[in-house]
């Protein structure tokens, strides 16, 4: 094989016929069987019924000698039973043999095909791979339906020692030097993802509140949507981002439980965090187009919360007592749209909490990871949206801190509304406008988050279920606000 790709049958593509079949033939036993145990696949407890190839490019031939890896990128649409197919990046590394070093990323051998006799293994545990990858970033330009782009102001240095992270589980992160860091998105879909779009934003706005992207790779000419008139392609789909890294920081849900822990305060720094977040808002204000939602749109947001209550509750069965009181804040939310009250929107973090902002080794404050909820469409997650919805994610991870080790603690409710006033101080003195003087949103926004987080520890980890279950027993016990305000 040389550089080249294949992409799914269309009117605009030159694909082999036999070639990518045969590949997909090969990988399709192996990849049965290992994809559902990655923790980045979002399918989890429902059979694959399915493969679609939709490209693979040759970032690396097999040379053909002992010991030589090739690097095949795949984006490859998953289909499982009562579920839209997903589209996922794979980056896989094929070698005759595997060194004992890589024996935790194999896939199997390939039996068939082009890849017959070679073993297929997780590329980017590969660091003569990954060394690949980031020579690719520094150098713009194609390769099959990959495009690599850098940033003009930025020099990213060759020969950086790279190492692969392990703590993110809804993409795959490589860390390079103590420079730069890539985050390879996993499940993709045609459009800039929000990561690179807003940090990208935010950098250019000259914000100090961010990692500034210094290169990126997007996939061109992807099949067109359902649904899209005939001559219009779909989106280059955002396929990783290479950021600024960090050494030395640590992440405000470190800080938070160590500070429960110890017994000190940490309202000081959950001010500071109140009044980055408020900077960060007000850079995308200034970088990005805003607006304000209508009657109509404040509705269906709020028809769509109860419908998430709904959900949940059916498959929860301690939510359900709670289903009526928990609907009046959502009541509340669509009475004020039906005031004619317009809710200032814009781009927002849209999945803000502890786990993404960094303290620097000198104490400052940035946010990352802008992608918002991964579970949630891209185009949903590109929709302006009321700041609030950030505040609200925040107070919400301050409750989970002050509870995680123990839920009934006595101390933990005074612990939280501490820490939660002190993020809004902070906000409000920055911005000018005090979260807590929007009831009705930031209630309705906080209760959709323990809604979610309900259904997500229900489903994936039981034992923290008190965790959210003593925010419903809060948020349904307060009184709605007298005034309906915006």
């Amino acid at each position: 094989m040389s550089d080249s790709s294949w992409t799914r049958t269309s009117p605009t593509t030159g694909r082999s016929p036999a070639t990518a079949p045969g590949l997909l033939h090969s990988l399709s036993p192996l990849l049965l069987e290992w994809l559902p145990q990655q923790r980045w696949f979002a399918g989890k407890g429902r059979p694959i019924t399915g493969f679609d190839l939709v490209s693979v490019t040759e970032l690396l031939p097999m040379g053909g000698r002992l010991g030589t890896p090739g690097l095949l990128h795949l984006l490859l649409d998953v289909e499982q039973a009562g579920r839209r197919a997903d589209c996922y990046q794979l980056l896989l590394g094929t070698r005759t043999l595997l060194p004992p070093a890589l024996a935790p990323a194999a896939v199997g051998q390939a039996t068939g095909g082009p890849l017959d006799g070679l073993t297929i293994y997780e590329g980017l545990y590969d660091p003569r791979l990954t060394a690949v990858l980031l020579e690719r970033l520094r150098a713009p330009g194609r390769t099959g339906r990959l495009r690599f782009l850098t940033e003009p102001s930025a020099t990213v240095p060759a020969g950086l020692a790279p190492r692969l992270s392990t703590a993110e589980q809804s993409n795959t992160s490589v860390i390079y030097g103590d420079e730069y860091i890539l985050k390879v998105f996993r499940r993709v879909s045609p459009g800039a993802n929000p990561d690179l779009e807003l940090s990208l934003a935010l950098a250019r706005d000259g914000s100090r509140r961010v990692a500034a992207p210094a290169a990126w790779f997007e996939a061109l000419e992807l099949p067109e949507p359902a649904g899209t008139p005939d001559g219009i392609g779909a989106e280059p789909a955002t396929l990783g981002v290479l950021q600024r890294y960090l050494p030395g920081s640590a992440d405000g849900w470190e800080l938070a439980l160590r500070a429960m822990d110890d017994g000190t305060e940490f309202t000081a720094d959950a001010r500071a965090l109140g009044a980055a977040t408020a900077e960060v808002h007000a850079a995308l204000a200034r970088a990005l187009p805003t607006g304000s939602l209508d009657r109509r749109r404040i509705q269906l947001i709020a028809a769509t919360m109860a419908q998430r209550l709904d959900t949940a509750a059916a498959e929860v069965p301690e939510l359900r007592p709670y289903r009526t009181r928990l609907r009046a804040a959502f009541h509340d939310l669509s009475e004020l749209g039906g005031t004619g009250a317009r809710v200032a929107a814009q781009r927002i973090h849209g999945d803000l909490h502890l786990g993404q902002a960094l303290r620097t080794a000198d104490h400052d404050w940035l946010l990352i990871d802008f992608e918002g909820e991964p579970s949630r469409p891209l185009s949903e997650r590109r929709l302006p949206a009321p700041p609030v919805q950030d505040v609200a994610g925040m107070l919400r991870s301050f409750d989970y801190a002050a509870r995680h080790r123990d839920p009934a603690a006595p101390t933990a409710g005074a612990w939280a509304e501490r820490h939660r006033d002190a993020f809004c101080a902070g906000y409000a003195a920055t911005s000018g406008t005090d979260p807590r003087d929007q009831p009705v949103l930031i209630r309705a926004y906080e209760t959709d988050k323990a809604v979610y987080e309900v259904l997500y520890e229900a489903r994936h980890r039981p034992a923290w279920l008190p965790i959210p279950m003593s925010a419903i027993d809060r948020l349904a016990s307060n009184p709605p606000p007298r005034r309906i305000t915006p």
